[in-house]
């Protein structure tokens, strides 16, 4: 039978603690102060140390100065609060976890059903660490340079706590990667990893997604329906694109995270969650903030460990070995297995790659469908001289995802002055000061869109934003250059 160790100064609450976890079939005992604790612990070594930080004789901290003390005890903290200092505070220590007092019977359960020895997760980070010098992979991950090698520190930092994670980077860089990365080599690794692209959902339907609905609450609700938190519950929920969620949603996203409680869309009684929180943008966060997609109080919440990926012409020396795997895999499910020759091999480590590692898979791939042999040489791949647009053709509106973007001359009215330069590798756009962020995102957008030959998803990976979100994007401008009147408004 397993076995928990109480440190708390306050008697009645700690008894308390000590009913729940012995109903929960384990052995319990308690200490009341420092000195206590660490008889205890001398004792009998806990499965799992439930800590609370003030006590007469010193700070819960104090016992953790002494790795040797608890190097086999997985450690939560109990505090009067949740916030982000705590969080931070936990990962700090070492704690896997945190309780906010009054303890949550719920909270308690999933926290005990979690337990995993802090040896057996440095075993595991050896062999992730063996398998990235042997087979150039860290789970998931691919890569050997030293950007991946940071990243893959900060997962192995990060994976065993119950902090939230906040992944930035360009589109295609892999963040839904790092997300399930994280949650494999989590104590939530036997719960449901769900994740949610907040950009690919109607914005009349994402609330009823994530938090659910009861029946009746709006038309068509015909039964009552999880959302995202509950399905979810004792896992990880990746929020990817989460620039991408409506205001008022983030707000009552906000709240869940600081109290882990939610209600249904229609619903009168509000439902615990227990889920771990990773979110994700291929914004720099700050500026969503200045443009007023994120909400600066919401960013503070999610950023508690940021990873921050790096594109993929940051770390070309991953280039090859990326490609091999893509191409291992690729010839696995088609049948004949086919390799690259040399130049074809030069060519993808000097592409600079503006799609990121979804461009190169999809490469990949192509060349693969291509190649009429066993080898794949370079006739099919990316490289630096390909077609690029005429000086023109940058500075055409694209169609919209309907096909009636309106005229050039409506759209570029709509905004200031802009000196667009000719397309190719060095092709800019030039934007006068006192230039609002709408107009400059709107130019850059329909600019870029030019100098793909309005390859949608090209423009999009360029730009570091979904395919949805520019189609978003493209009809909001057809809209507003649309020279039809408004429809009258209802009264």
């Amino acid at each position: 039978m397993r076995h928990a160790l109480v440190v708390d100064d306050d008697i009645d609450s700690a008894a308390a603690l000590r009913t729940l976890i012995a109903g929960e079939q384990f052995t319990v005992a308690v200490a009341n102060t420092l000195r206590d604790a660490r008889r205890q612990i001398a004792l009998q070594q806990p499965d799992i140390l439930l800590l609370d930080l003030q006590l007469p004789d010193g700070n819960g901290m104090d016992l953790l100065a002494d790795p040797e003390l608890v190097a086999n005890s997985e450690v939560v903290l109990c505090t009067g609060h949740a916030s982000i200092e705590t969080s931070i505070q936990a990962l700090r220590l070492g704690a896997a976890d945190y309780l906010v007092k009054p303890i949550n019977l719920k909270q308690l359960q999933g926290v005990l059903s979690r337990i995993m020895k802090p040896a057996v997760l440095k075993a595991e980070m050896a062999d992730l660490a063996a398998q990235l010098v042997q087979g150039g992979h860290f789970g998931h991950l691919w890569g050997k340079s030293a950007p991946m090698q940071r990243i893959y520190e900060q997962i192995s930092r990060v994976a065993g706590t119950s902090v939230t994670v906040f992944i930035t980077g360009e589109s295609g860089t892999g963040k839904e990667v790092v997300a399930q990365t994280v949650h494999d080599l989590s104590r939530r690794r036997k719960q449901p990893f769900l994740a949610v692209n907040c950009g690919a959902i109607a914005p009349n339907l994402i609330e009823s997604e994530i938090f659910g609905h009861e029946k009746g609450s709006f038309t068509g609700a015909e039964r009552q329906h999880q959302g995202f938190f509950e399905r979810a519950g004792g896992g990880t929920l990746f929020l990817d694109e989460i620039t991408e969620m409506p205001l008022n949603l983030q707000v009552k996203l906000l709240r869940v995270l600081e109290t882990s409680r939610f209600m249904r869309v229609g619903g009168s009684v509000s439902q615990e969650t227990d889920v771990r929180i990773v979110a994700a943008t291929n914004r720099p966060p700050f500026q969503a903030v200045a443009a007023g997609m994120l909400r600066e109080d919401l960013l503070y919440r999610l950023n508690v460990f940021p990873i921050q990926l790096p594109p993929l012409r940051e770390r070309l020396s991953d280039v090859g070995l990326l490609a091999q795997h893509f191409l291992q895999g690729i010839s696995q499910q088609e049948g004949p297995v086919r390799r690259f020759t040399p130049a074809a091999l030069d060519r993808l480590g000097t592409y600079p790659w503006p799609g990121n590692v979804r461009e190169l898979r999809n490469a990949v791939q192509r060349a693969y469908v291509m190649a009429t042999g066993d080898s794949i040489d370079d006739s099919w791949l990316p490289g630096s001289d390909q077609a690029t647009a005429s000086p023109a053709r940058a500075a055409t509106l694209p169609d919209s995802a309907d096909g009636d973007a309106g005229s050039d001359a409506a759209t570029l009215a709509a905004g200031p002055a802009v000196d667009l330069q000719p397309a190719g590798p060095g092709a800019s756009v030039t934007l006068p000061i006192g230039t609002s962020l709408a107009q400059a995102e709107r130019l850059l957008v329909l600019a870029t869109l030019g100098h793909y030959n309005q390859q949608k998803e090209r423009t999009a990976a360029a730009l570091g934003i979904s395919i949805k979100t520019l189609y978003n994007r493209l009809k909001e401008y057809a809209a507003d250059s649309d020279p039809r009147p408004a429809p009258p408004q209802s009264t």
